[in-house]
Formats: structure tokens, C-alpha cells, sequence
């Protein structure tokens, strides 16, 4: 007989699964920095997380290097439920595997090249205790994510018993760790953000931004759940922007906390990056910045006709590597 027939386990869930997807499958190109990348990401969860919570990594085929240090972790207790995929199956499909599996009522999901801020799990769990039918609350607010999926978030905002601030409100340096971090120039932010205007908004003392992102989000996991595609899809990226407008449809808020409360890394971390995690008593080792190329090069490459030929054999390349 099973000795485990007749007894109870003394689990209890956390009210939040904070949940994690990685996906480092090498250390050339694009991913040469993105182990440490991924390593500071859930170090920055374990260190600066004061709420309890249960940890669940998700990976999505990542190297036995990736592997090794997530067993590692889950072997010395610090994640209490690694899923491992033997290949990549999308990150749209990742998060529906996640969000069903997750034992919390609350689910805290990010991609793996986020670093959390001390403060950061009370202050969106706050938002989520006072805001009536949150939908998503993220850490950093992003001024293009105010191009879609706000309707809801705003219809609230025009209530009388909150208040709404419209215009340019946001910290310009986080604008520009936004830009360095996602890979972008100022003309493109620019262009991104022409016409959009940020909106504050307070309720019952908690202020935050209209909009959310989905890099990372806090949310009810019932709620999210509605919102996620009922079918299967195949997309290794991609849906994301789909669940924002589906969490908008079901008529549920979109904001982000205010202070952020996280910060993004994208696939290396720079000198300064790496001083500011010291900071938080993490050990990083900064990338030298990379020498700038010719300004002949840029003006090449950024020739609509060259750039779309550059990404189309970029794309196949990258297929076949990562195959």
C-alpha cells in the first residue's frame, strides 16, 4: 500500500504565485548576457519580495546552463515549482500553463529580464485591494501602452469620485531608461509616443497610471484567465497585445503602480545598470559599452528598403539557430 494513502499534505498556497517564464537558449547574440539577465530577475524576487508568495519558474527550453541553476534553486527551496518544457511553446501558451497551474488566488507574472524594486509586491497588491475590477496591475508605466486598451481604465478615471491628471506627468529619466533598455533612440520613442498624453489617476489615496504592460503584471488569476485565448496557439511571441485589449473588453482596469516599483533590464545589463543592483546587495558584472558604429552604417541600415531585408534574413537566421 502507498504510505502515503490516508495522509494530508501540510501545504498551504500563498495568496500570490509569483510566477517567472525564462527562455535563454544560448549565450551567443542576442542571448551572450541574458543568463545573468535572468539569474538577477529572480534574485531581485527572492531578495526584494517581504510578502509571502510561492515561487514558479516556467521554462521555455532554455540551455542545460539555464537548467542547472534553476534545479539548483528549486533544490536549495528558493523556487517551490519549476515546470521545464523541452522546447519553446510560446510565451501566449507558457502563460496559460502558468496562470491554470499557479495555487494562488493572485498571480504575479514577468518575463525574465525584470528587476523588482523593494516595496514592489505591496504596493501592486494594494492597487488590487482598493481599485474595483482590476484586471492588470504593472510596475513600470510605459507612455505607448496608452495607445490601446484603455477605454475601461479611462471610463474610470472620468468617475467623480477619482481623480484624473492628464498631460506629460512622467519622470523623464524613466522615459530614457525605458528608450536604453528596449533598444529604442528618442526619435522613436517619440514617434512611438506623438499624440498620447499620460493620465494619473487617484483612488481612495492610491494613486496610479492608466495602461499596463505585459512584460509584467500582477493579476486576480480568475480574471486574467477569462482573458486569455480559449485555443491553442502556436506563436512564439506575439498574442500579448490581444490579452491587453481581451482584459480591456471584459471591462476590467489596466494601470500601473506609481512610483515603479521594477525596472526593466532587456538582454544585458551596462556598467551603470549593474552599479544601481549592487546597490540592492546583488552581485552583477556590468558589460563594457559597446563601441559605436560608424554613422554611415546607422544612416545605411535605417533605409526602410535595407532594414526590412536585414530583419526578413535576421528572422531566418534566427529560426534555424534556435531550431
Amino acid at each position: 500500500m502507498n504510505p502515503g494513502r490516508g495522509k494530508m499534505s501540510d501545504f498551504i498556497p500563498a495568496r500570490v504565485t509569483t510566477a517567472v517564464l525564462t527562455y535563454v537558449p544560448n549565450n551567443i547574440g542576442y542571448f551572450k548576457d541574458r543568463f545573468d539577465v535572468m539569474r538577477v530577475c529572480i534574485e531581485s524576487i527572492l531578495k526584494n519580495t517581504k510578502e509571502r508568495f510561492d515561487l514558479m519558474v516556467f521554462d521555455n527550453g532554455s540551455s542545460d546552463k539555464v537548467i542547472d541553476y534553476l534545479r539548483t534553486q528549486h533544490n536549495a527551496g528558493n523556487i517551490d515549482f519549476l515546470l521545464l518544457s523541452r522546447k519553446n511553446i510560446g510565451k501566449i501558451s507558457a502563460l496559460k500553463i502558468m496562470c491554470k497551474a499557479a495555487p494562488g488566488e493572485i498571480i504575479a507574472y514577468c518575463d525574465d529580464d525584470v528587476f523588482f524594486l523593494p516595496g514592489w509586491l505591496k504596493r501592486h497588491l494594494e492597487v488590487i485591494d482598493t481599485y474595483p475590477d482590476v484586471g492588470v496591475v504593472t510596475g513600470m508605466y510605459i507612455k505607448p501602452h496608452m495607445k490601446e486598451g484603455v477605454e475601461t481604465t479611462m471610463r474610470f478615471a472620468a468617475r467623480r469620485d477619482v481623480k484624473m491628471e492628464k498631460g506629460n506627468l512622467v519622470d523623464k529619466d524613466l522615459e530614457l531608461h525605458y528608450i536604453a533598455n528596449m533598444g529604442r533612440t528618442w526619435e522613436q520613442y517619440q514617434k512611438e509616443t506623438n499624440g498620447l498624453e499620460d493620465v494619473r489617476i487617484t483612488y481612495k489615496g492610491i494613486q496610479t497610471y492608466a495602461s499596463a504592460g505585459h512584460y509584467q503584471f500582477v493579476a486576480v488569476k480568475d480574471r486574467i484567465l477569462k482573458a486569455l485565448p480559449d485555443k491553442w496557439k502556436n506563436n512564439l511571441m506575439g498574442q500579448m497585445r490581444e490579452l491587453d485589449i481581451a482584459i480591456d473588453a471584459l471591462k476590467m482596469l489596466r494601470v500601473c503602480t506609481t512610483p515603479a516599483t521594477i525596472r526593466l533590464l532587456g538582454n544585458q545589463i551596462n556598467q551603470e545598470g549593474a552599479e544601481f543592483i549592487r546597490e540592492f546587495g546583488l552581485d552583477i558584472k556590468g558589460v563594457e559599452e559597446s563601441t559605436q558604429m560608424a554613422n554611415w552604417v546607422v544612416k545605411f541600415f535605417r533605409i526602410p528598403v535595407i532594414r526590412k531585408i536585414a530583419y526578413f534574413f535576421y528572422q531566418r537566421l534566427f529560426k534555424i539557430i534556435n531550431a
